[in-house]
């Protein structure tokens, strides 16, 4: 695509360095700008990356009279358009930088709210509009991007068929506690979904590989840097799948995303600041662990844990403090599972269930299973759970109609970005988070 100003070929900001010579057009915004005597030093983003563009005074003005005193007074966040040569440019991030030979001012921003003064996070989620412009967190939602993308080409290539799954259900998949209900016609509720694994379980029995992917929702009143009300999640369902086949699965599909991540996003690591030395360790295989050995790992490091219970942040992170990658720790009390979870033929206190946990101290980012293929276990289940059978008869039907083993698991887009960029709170990994006490802008 070619500008109608002088022939001035329009790029993106990240492909420059491909144009060093050439005489290029990149249209955004002003991120920041510093000026000494006859030179402006503009910082132009235009969603892609950041390009240091030069302008010199005499020569500017001498093409266009009085541009050059309008560069030198505009504000942060001014949309412009910028033409010039490519030069390189080795201090630059991006190894070039532009000479200014023409510009055009498209509109004049007025102050921008967010300085270079530390603000609360309480201020900057109130402008996260504006604050995913800031250098950070564009880095860390470009990493977010190709990590979807990565889980896409993940299942795709491997004959997997998207089947998306409803968000409004008739009914809870793991528990009626956190359940945000919704008015759907004059005489039925409905709810929002907490995970769309049933629906399938149901495709999968139609089409032997699925996933499907989308929001989930969750209105447990959590607070935690971990928790969201309303988070993304792929979950991959597999006719004719043992837990084996699960983790097999969940550590390929780690390996693929980080090295995706490390193939085509290390600028924006660098900018995170992220040891990309310990994505490079994320190899497999995993470490795997009994629920119980895990138990007496925590044991030994002092954590007041008795077996039976479910993992807390604290637990999680001791025990993957103890790898340098992702490790699995499978066959939990089925007390502590979702009413769908197979039974371990060994142990009938154990699920056939397991958990994908990330190193340095980020916990759970997978969790996943067998599923029960027996109705008879189904329906007492549902009844203990204190369920309404008749919304789950549908489900039913899949152990009526062809019942096969059959297994799945869910990984949270939001925990995986936060542990790929080393980033501390899920809210920073997803554009405009929705927290308990938070559902603006």
């Amino acid at each position: 695509m070619s500008s109608a100003d002088g022939g001035y070929e329009v790029v993106a900001a990240e492909h420059l360095p491909a144009k060093v010579g050439q005489k290029v057009e990149v249209r955004g915004w002003l991120y920041n700008r510093r000026s000494s005597g006859k030179l402006h030093f503009l910082e132009v983003r235009d969603g892609t990356s950041i390009v240091q563009a030069v302008a010199y005074g005499p020569d500017l003005e001498k093409t266009h009279p009085g541009l050059f005193e309008k560069l030198g007074a505009l504000p942060q966040e001014s949309s412009l358009i910028i033409r010039g040569a490519v030069k390189a440019s080795p201090k630059q991030a991006l190894g070039v930088e532009i000479g200014l030979e023409a510009a055009e001012i498209v509109a004049v921003a007025e102050p921008y709210p967010i300085t270079k003064k530390e603000h609360s996070p309480e201020f900057l989620l109130e402008r996260r509009h504006l604050w995913i412009r800031s250098k950070m967190q564009h880095a860390t939602l470009r990493i977010r991007a190709r990590i979807i993308k990565a889980i896409r080409d993940f299942f795709d290539e491997r004959g997997f068929l998207c089947v998306d799954s409803p968000i409004f259900t008739p009914s809870a998949c793991e528990g009626t506690t956190d359940l945000f209900e919704v008015d759907y016609l004059e005489d039925t509720k409905a709810y929002l979904s907490q995970s769309g694994q049933l629906y399938a379980e149901a495709s999968a029995m139609a089409f032997g590989k699925v996933y499907c992917f989308g929001p989930t929702f969750r209105a447990e009143k959590s607070k935690t840097r971990r928790h969201l009300r309303e988070f993304w999640m792929v979950e991959p369902e597999m006719a004719y799948a043992t837990l084996d086949d699960v983790m097999v699965l969940m550590e390929e599909l780690i390996v693929f995303i980080v090295a995706a991540v490390l193939k085509d996003r290390r600028p924006e690591l660098a900018v995170l600041e992220r040891d990309v030395k310990k994505l490079e360790a994320i190899q497999r295989p995993f470490p795997r662990l009994h629920y119980s050995d895990a138990v007496e790992l925590l044991k030994k490091k002092g954590l007041p844990f008795e077996w039976g219970g479910d993992f807390g942040a604290p637990d999680e992170a001791t025990i993957s403090g103890e790898y340098d990658r992702p490790v699995l720790v499978h066959r939990f009390p089925a007390a502590i599972k979702a009413f769908y979870a197979k039974r371990d033929p060994q142990d009938d206190r154990l699920a056939l269930g397991c958990d994908c946990l990330a190193p340095e101290g980020y916990g759970e980012i997978i969790g996943g299973g067998e599923r029960a293929t027996d109705i008879a276990f189904l329906e007492k289940m549902i009844a203990e759970h204190k369920l309404p059978k008749e919304a789950f008869e549908w489900y039913l039907d899949l152990r009526r109609y062809g019942s096969v083993p059959h297994a799945g698991f869910g990984l949270g887009v939001e925990r995986t970005t936060a542990w790929i960029c080393g980033t501390h709170h899920v809210r920073e990994c997803i554009p405009y988070p929705r927290m308990l006490y938070r559902i603006v802008p």
